[in-house]
């Protein structure tokens, strides 16, 4: 028996498995500044990724100072990526008076011609700030209008329209020098229930799945996109127990084999009412890592951040496949800093300027319905 214990057991070293675990978490925190708490806690589990919210934030130039102070901590062959949900319109972490005051995705697409300059326009506050990834843009289909958690957030109820205003955002905000991230996969968009709270189900066959919610995503991977992020919902066309975020029936056959997306992946935020409690830190771990999850997000509890990453520390100590999975996930990470980390960043004085005030005013206005 310890023969074949040793056969299967990990090929890597305690403080190599550690290192990949910290790299497959991106987290958030409270406060406007780092403690020495705070900064022993990044240390120890050593994160890729950390996440600004509206409660970190005072103004942009202590944004940018946090964003660099964060950016320090890490190893230099390792660097945190400095990310944030900046959408436009209700989803917008830095809002006015400091950000241009970017209308909804509804509005862009309604708006038609000035989707790439409000891209390019959102990308450069966020780049001058420190940022280098931003969990936008939905692409999901506004196909429900009871969706509480979507609506606006989407280009449009049409899925070829939705698709070309996705492709051209991605393709305008990376040009810019951003990583863009198409959500929520393989779409939010028909659900009348808000994941933040419980766990939403889309009852739709996979033909329906493949006419309308992957529609945008599949011109996301055409465009380049640098990341996917996941929907903690059901679909029981393809997974009658599991959200997307954990279904090994969903991820790996839709997006990794059938829209060949070899990119990195984020789960949604792990402390969401749809998957928190439903689902133990080991199981959430076990699970995402088998549906080709790269990175998890927790987006404030430490306590939950350290559960992750002791859970993933265990689980290569305990699955054969885990130096093939953690490996890749290390790899899509890196791959990400290599196009979007080290480049000249934008002066402070972009963030609110009165061409980016004028442009987001201008599209609200031919936006409106």
């Amino acid at each position: 028996m310890k023969a074949r214990a040793d056969a299967i057991g990990p090929t890597t070293t305690l403080a190599e498995r550690k290192r990949r675990a910290g790299q497959r978490l991106a987290v958030g925190f409270l406060g406007h500044d780092l403690t020495p708490e705070l900064r022993r806690h990044l240390v120890e589990i050593g994160p890729s990724h950390a996440i600004l919210f509206a409660r970190n934030v005072v103004e942009p130039g202590q944004v940018r100072a946090l964003n660099d102070t964060l950016h320090d901590i890490a190893p230099s062959d390792a660097p945190l990526l400095m990310a944030v949900d900046q959408e436009g319109g209700r989803v917008a972490r830095i809002r006015d008076p400091f950000c241009a005051p970017w209308p909804s995705a509804r509005c862009v697409g309604r708006a038609e011609r000035h989707t790439e300059a409000v891209a390019t326009g959102l990308a450069r506050e966020l780049l001058a700030m420190g940022f280098d990834v931003d969990f936008a843009p939905v692409a999901d289909v506004d196909s429900n209008p009871k969706n509480p958690i979507i609506g606006d957030r989407s280009f449009a109820s049409d899925a070829a329209r939705a698709a070309d205003h996705v492709g051209r955002y991605v393709r305008a905000m990376q040009a810019a020098g951003l990583a863009a991230t198409a959500k929520h996969f393989p779409g939010h968009g028909d659900t009348s229930v808000d994941s933040h709270l419980d766990l939403p189900c889309v009852e739709r066959e996979l033909g329906d799945l493949r006419a309308v919610e992957l529609v945008p995503f599949r011109e996301a991977i055409r465009s380049g996109v640098a990341a996917v992020m996941t929907a903690h919902v059901l679909f029981p066309a393809l997974d009658e127990d599991l959200p997307a975020t954990l279904s090994p029936r969903i991820l790996p056959t839709l997006l990794r084999s059938e829209l060949g997306y070899d990119g990195l992946v984020y789960s949604d935020d792990l402390e969401m009412g749809a998957v928190a409690g439903r689902w133990s830190p080991e199981q959430i771990v076990k699970l995402a890592t088998a549906a080709s999850v790269d990175v998890l997000l927790a987006c404030k509890e430490a306590s939950l951040q350290v559960a992750l990453f002791e859970a993933m520390v265990r689980d290569q100590e305990e699955d054969p496949r885990a130096d093939d999975r953690y490996g890749a996930s290390v790899r899509r990470i890196h791959e990400v800093r290599r196009r979007f980390q080290g480049r000249i960043r934008p002066p402070l004085s972009e963030v609110g300027s009165p061409a980016y005030r004028s442009l987001a005013l201008m599209v609200a206005d031919e936006g409106a319905p």
